[in-house]
């Protein structure tokens, strides 16, 4: 007997297996498990055939296979062991998953659109066999994944990691979900020659192709999908700032390298000044990169000191900015516009680059690593920032881990153990100094998901920088005692469904304090109703 099976890029196959997903799994007829099957032992045996790999990109592709083959199995993994999952589906691992993306492709997950689509982005986007589900989509040009670069359409692990995050962290159904790459081509030869490559093998197109290619995509997702969020994710500095800035004020969106980014890092830093015997106002920030992130995220440090008091302008005088080229001021030659409000005009000296120097010269009281230099932040740096402030706070924050601007154990051992750390990729536990050290982690993760939720919940026109400092100020505040006392500068991630909750609610406070928000029924709710409301809306595996 001859059995035909159905192609897996089948649409209606597709649809059929993701309506699926958001519905209780019905008991199988007699006789189609073993008879000695459970759903718990069947996790466990995940579990220790997900532990029986030998690297960290085998367990990636283990795990986005079981996603396909078993998707409540592979989300209550995620939940019950999210510290060791989290790193597996996203940084560091998703870095090498991007890498080798083309070679170990299986099936497809997601949509490619490319800039041969330009004029027909309408039919492709009906493609999508669920529409009217769709509430959060991840769209990337891969044109500056992590600090790996251009990556072209290999970049799509990204966009998968980000939304198997909301749905873990924050209760997203997984049918709800739409991770989306543009192929604008690459810059990229190693990729354009490789035989393997899946993306258009040319290089990127023009700005004027970029900018009306942009302008039909973000029209016609919105027309197809009313009730969607967009999340634009490593897209290269320039169109990272420009499209945000065109298009924010227009469709409900926000850009994570950005705002999400910012977000965390406010959050750490509201964390750690508590345990600063320094007063907010004599802080001093000195961050090292000035990219997309760097810029966004000193961006929204201003609210660090505008939330204790200060006007703009003093918080502004706080803070200072170095890239490739040294240290941004106003005498500069070939200042980007986008680092221009950040450019110093109290320094007139010849340009400096060397790091140290410049630490000598500002005096940070904390140093913000986004440079994806692995270790710039030398034991000199390090030392010198602990002689300078009682409990220096520094935040290496480049991903993967091998851009790290410093490990913990070296900033742990260089400071004497008065340094407040927080990193962009997980670093193991320390023993140091007759004690163990958990070191903070400044993952997106922690504000994407609970800022998105909040924001499809109320249905908000669009994302406000309200919206965005609301998700910081609720990650700093959703501490327990215990974190407290162990002075972390994060929640642990084991909690990320109760904290994603929290924020949620302040983001909803927030849209409506703005009013963009469209369900105007969650006015009424009380502050505990409404985080009810929240948690009774997360899609449970």
């Amino acid at each position: 007997m001859t059995i035909t099976l159905t192609p897996y890029w089948s649409a209606i196959d597709g649809a059929q297996k993701l309506k699926l997903e958001s519905q209780p799994k019905p008991l199988p007829e007699k006789g189609l498990l073993p008879p000695a099957f459970s759903p718990a032992l069947h996790l466990q045996r995940a579990l220790l055939q997900l532990r029986s790999k030998l690297s960290d990109i085998e367990k990636n592709i283990f795990l986005s296979q079981l996603k396909d083959a078993d998707v409540h199995t592979f989300y209550k993994l995620c939940l019950e062991h999210m510290s060791e999952i989290t790193p597996l589906i996203y940084t560091p691992t998703v870095g090498d998953a991007c890498l080798q993306y083309s070679s170990n492709f299986r099936r497809p997950e997601g949509l490619f659109i490319s800039i041969n689509d330009k004029g027909n982005i309408r039919n492709i986007l009906r493609n999508w066999p669920y529409p009217d589900e769709a509430r959060i989509s991840v769209v990337t040009d891969g044109s500056r994944i992590l600090g790996l670069g251009d990556l072209g359409v290999n970049g799509m692990p990204i966009a998968i990691g980000k939304l198997s995050l909301y749905v873990a962290g924050a209760g997203i159904r997984p049918s709800s979900t739409l991770p989306i790459t543009l192929d604008f081509g690459t810059n990229n030869q190693a990729f354009r020659d490789d035989p393997l490559y899946l993306g258009l093998r040319q290089k990127r197109a023009s700005e004027a192709e970029y900018d009306e290619f942009m302008e039909e995509f973000m029209t016609e997702i919105t027309r197809a999908f009313p009730k969607l969020l967009v999340q634009f994710e490593d897209f290269s500095t320039d169109h990272a700032f420009a499209f945000l800035s065109r298009f924010r004020g227009r469709f409900p969106l926000f850009n994570d390298d950005i705002q999400g980014t910012g977000a965390v890092v406010l959050a750490g830093l509201l964390s750690a000044a508590r345990l600063s015997p320094l007063k907010p106002r004599d802080h001093r920030i000195l961050f090292y990169g000035a990219g997309s992130a760097g810029v966004g995220v000193a961006t929204q440090l201003l609210s660090f000191f505008t939330l204790n008091g200060m006007s703009e302008e003093e918080a502004r005088n706080r803070i200072w900015l170095v890239d490739s080229k040294g240290l941004i001021y106003t005498g500069r030659e070939n200042v980007a516009d986008h680092k221009r409000p950040f450019a110093r005009n109290d320094y007139a000296g010849p340009p400096v680059k060397d790091l140290l120097q410049i630490i000598r010269y500002v005096k940070p009281t904390a140093l913000m690593g986004l440079s994806t230099i692995k270790g710039a932040f030398t034991e000199a740096v390090i030392r010198r920032m602990a002689s300078q402030t009682p409990r220096p706070i520094i935040f290496p924050l480049s991903n993967p881990v091998h851009l790290s601007e410093c490990t913990f154990s070296e900033s742990l051992c260089a400071s004497g153990g008065s340094v407040l750390f927080a990193s962009g990729s997980p670093f193991p536990m320390e023993n140091f100094g007759g004690r163990k050290w958990e070191a903070g982690q400044g993952n997106n993760m922690y504000i994407f998901p609970g800022l998105g939720l909040g924001s499809i919940l109320c249905r908000a026109s669009s994302v406000t920088d309200s919206m965005v400092e609301a998700a910081a100020i609720g990650l700093a505040n959703s501490l327990s005692q215990d974190e407290h006392a162990l002075e972390l500068i994060y929640p642990r991630i084991e909690r990320i469904r109760e904290i994603s909750a929290y924020i949620a609610v302040r983001v909803i406070r927030a849209a409506q304090a703005a009013n963009v928000d469209s369900a105007t029924n969650l006015r009424k709710l009380t502050d505990e109703q409404l985080l009810e409301f929240v948690q009774n809306k997360m899609w449970n595996p």
